[in-house]
């Protein structure tokens, strides 16, 4: 009788058992540690001997320490893998951010030095120039089109020229701008005016009794730098694009030092911002890149887990296996303390 009581409890404890290890299916190695604790502790109640009670603390303390180095592994891989796809995210975030960065916002400036040619083989000798200065500019690098389609730029001609009595005499001296396309058609053209400023001759003596060590020594020069604006608004055409810009200026008996070629973008919309405020820019692309990302994640994360189909069959016999299983081991131990 009191085997078949202790049979009974047994089945009974078995069932709660099977419940736990039918949990501990999904954590293997916790299952056997509850059966095996929840037997000894059921033996050390009936027992009731010291030893019995502290091999029971033992049990106990072993549980916790398994049960807390089981979630410390679990919180750790799963930090990791959260970190893995946060880090993967903002990588490809930045990474969208910069191509359309870089293939969006054109170059801002553009600078070229111009070196102009002329004839000398001239029949009067009155002057020395046969034809005005001519340059030619090319407008590509490296086989790319400096100018982008419907962006505005400014286009302007830098003058380095002496304070030479021949520049001062020259006065106005007209500037002419041409822009041709690959197959040398005419695409725009400006003309402007220009000259050096004046300046008195007791302004240029007391200039040169100031500044005479600095133009002794090479420091400094007797020079004017003129900046004539070319364009103002010069918007390239993308059925023919400008190749090439040739600059000529109207007068043979002009002076030049060095001649420098600008171009600078006027940025307006989102172009503007870009360029003005990068760092804001650079945080808002990137921040709605990864929202997007995220959300795509996420939703593509649940969407797999949706379609992750359980037999019922499967699920029904495992538990049947697991309740048996854990019925027949109880059952044998109560037999083995009856004998």
């Amino acid at each position: 009788s009191q085997c078949h009581a202790v049979d009974q409890d047994a089945s009974g404890k078995g069932e709660v058992i099977s419940k736990q290890l039918t949990v501990g299916q999904q954590k293997p190695e916790v299952s056997f540690l509850v059966f095996f604790i929840v037997r000894q502790i059921n033996v050390a109640e009936e027992v009731g001997e010291p030893s019995a009670l502290a091999g029971l603390a033992l049990l106990r303390l072993q549980s916790a320490v398994v049960t807390a180095m089981s979630r410390i592994r679990q919180r750790v891989v799963q930090g990791f893998a959260v970190f893995s796809v946060v880090s993967l995210l903002l990588w490809l975030a930045t990474f969208l951010y910069g191509s359309f960065y870089y293939s969006y916002m054109p170059k801002a400036t553009f600078s070229a030095p111009v070196h102009y040619y002329y004839r000398t083989n001239c029949e009067s000798s009155t002057s020395f120039l046969c034809s005005y200065p001519v340059a030619n500019i090319s407008l590509m690098r490296n086989k790319k089109h400096v100018l982008t389609f419907g962006q505005a730029y400014r286009i302007s001609l830098q003058l380095e020229m002496p304070e030479s009595p021949a520049n001062q005499e020259l006065g106005m001296f007209m500037i002419r701008t041409t822009c041709f396309s690959r197959d040398g058609g005419h695409v725009a053209s400006s003309a402007r005016s220009s000259m050096l400023r004046y300046r008195s001759n007791l302004l240029r003596n007391l200039g040169t009794m100031l500044f005479l060590p600095a133009f002794l020594t090479g420091v400094t020069e007797q020079k004017q730098v003129l900046e004539v604006e070319l364009f103002s608004d010069y918007t390239d055409d993308p059925y023919a694009p400008s190749d090439t810009a040739v600059i000529e200026i109207l007068s043979s008996k002009v002076q030049i030092y060095s001649s420098e070629l600008y171009i600078h973008a006027h940025f307006t919309g989102l172009r503007y911002l870009l360029f003005y405020f990068p760092v804001i820019s650079a945080l808002v692309g990137v921040s709605s890149n990864f929202i997007f990302l995220s959300v795509l994640f996420v939703f593509s994360y649940m969407r797999l887990l949706l379609r992750i189909e359980w037999k019922p069959e499967q699920v029904r016999g495992g538990q049947d296996n697991t309740q048996l299983t854990a019925h027949s081991i109880l059952s044998l131990a109560a037999v083995h303390e009856c004998v």
